[in-house]
């Protein structure tokens, strides 16, 4: 959903990525491992059995850490020791980051300098110098090299464009000693002292694929609706809901969409042409009023919905009563990188992988999350955890991007 840079290229009225950036596609994908499940669709190189399976049993997991602070929770850790960058003084960080192309990132943002406010009074953190790739690779090895070379920050923070490309890059800065933090997107590495994220896409894809299952008959039509190609998260969202999809007997077509509306509505109005669409599945909520409208101006009933947690849909959702689901890719991970390199610097564990809860928002939620949520933008996200954060709601509201 994001995103995310979720993954899409959506403007500043914001969900991917959504990590939703446009990103290049990643060549580097190990080709599926056999199992005893359903088949896997022979086309997608993007499913990983032992990933589905790991994040499959995350989803039901009691997350260690503070009850009312989700964005230092972390679900089956492995803690590592970082004594070795223990030191006194406000430390400078170097964010290398994909792009805030898209309501999902902008939220993230926003919420990230609230967060560096925070460590700055503190005397933890002296300043975050920034730089944004705006959805290209070469933009962001440049970026990260630049960096490198400059040698004046104490601790990395990199939130990569997408999967494969980053990698050397990452590997670079790594090889100076100073601490790397990796969150959002993966890499093909394990060098950085902590990877940030929540659950994952295959989580995603879980959640909405079964949703949609369960509310729709077997053989009943499904219209997937994706960012971009290339980035891993995305990519695990969808390859999780085909894998699932297949094997409940689901009809499902996917298309790329850009996150651009007008796209969107040509691509549902056209499969409602073709006959009954009974489920809409989305890798990011970016995009799906217009999926909605289209339904609306063809006069036939609403779907079957998967969306985001961006407020967009969550109003539609409400108002028009479809029966529907807002997966969510955490966007309050975008504190964590901060807080992260807090307790780097004194010398605190840290989990090695640190996952992130992913809870989707259901039926019975969508009155909450509309009334704590009540004033802020469409592309606001509901579950941007930045409550307590200075400029609350304020600096939201406004979209006051820095």
């Amino acid at each position: 959903m994001r995103q995310s840079m979720k993954i899409a290229t959506a403007t500043v009225a914001l969900v991917g990525l959504i990590a939703l950036a446009g990103c290049t596609t990643d060549p580097t994908v190990a080709p599926p491992e056999t199992s005893d499940g359903p088949a896997v669709p022979a086309a997608n190189e993007w499913f990983d059995q032992a990933a589905y399976d790991k994040q499959y049993a995350e989803r039901e997991v009691i997350p260690q850490g503070p009850e009312d602070e989700p964005y230092l929770q972390h679900i089956n850790a492995e803690m590592v020791d970082t004594s070795s960058y223990a030191s006194e003084g406000a430390k400078k960080a170097s964010f290398a980051n994909a792009s805030i192309s898209n309501p999902w990132r902008q939220t993230g943002w926003i919420t990230m300098n609230q967060q560096l406010k925070v460590l700055q009074e503190s005397g933890a953190i002296s300043e975050m110098e920034t730089r944004d790739a705006q959805d290209s690779d070469d933009t962001q090895i440049a970026d990260i090299d630049y960096f490198i070379a400059e040698g004046a920050c104490d601790v990395f923070i990199i939130s990569p464009n997408s999967t494969a490309a980053m990698t050397p890059a990452v590997e670079r800065a790594c090889d100076t000693g100073k601490p790397v933090i990796v969150f959002d997107r993966g890499v093909n590495t394990d060098c950085p002292v902590t990877f940030i994220h929540p659950i994952g896409g295959y989580a995603w894809g879980i959640d909405t694929a079964e949703f949609l299952i369960e509310n729709l008959e077997p053989g009943a039509k499904v219209v997937g609706l994706r960012i971009l190609p290339g980035v891993d998260v995305l990519e695990q969202r969808w390859a999780a809901a085909e894998y699932l999809f297949a094997e409940a007997g689901i009809e499902a077509v996917d298309y790329f969409t850009g996150a651009d509306p007008a796209e969107i509505k040509a691509i549902i109005t056209d499969e409602l042409a073709k006959g009954g669409v009974a489920g809409i599945w989305m890798d990011a909520g970016d995009g799906a009023v217009a999926a909605i409208e289209a339904f609306e101006d063809a006069g036939v009933d609403y779907p079957v919905m998967t969306g985001e947690d961006e407020m967009s849909f969550l109003r539609k959702w409400k108002d028009v009563g479809l029966t529907g689901l807002a997966p969510v890719y955490s966007n309050f991970q975008w504190r964590t990188p901060l807080l992260a390199a807090a307790k780097i610097f004194a010398g605190e564990e840290v989990p090695k992988e640190w996952v992130l809860p992913q809870n989707p928002i259901n039926a019975e939620e969508v009155d909450r999350y509309l009334a704590e949520n009540e004033g802020m933008p469409d592309g606001h996200y509901a579950k941007f955890g930045g409550e307590n954060l200075p400029g609350y709601p304020e600096v939201w509201q406004q979209r006051l991007i820095p």
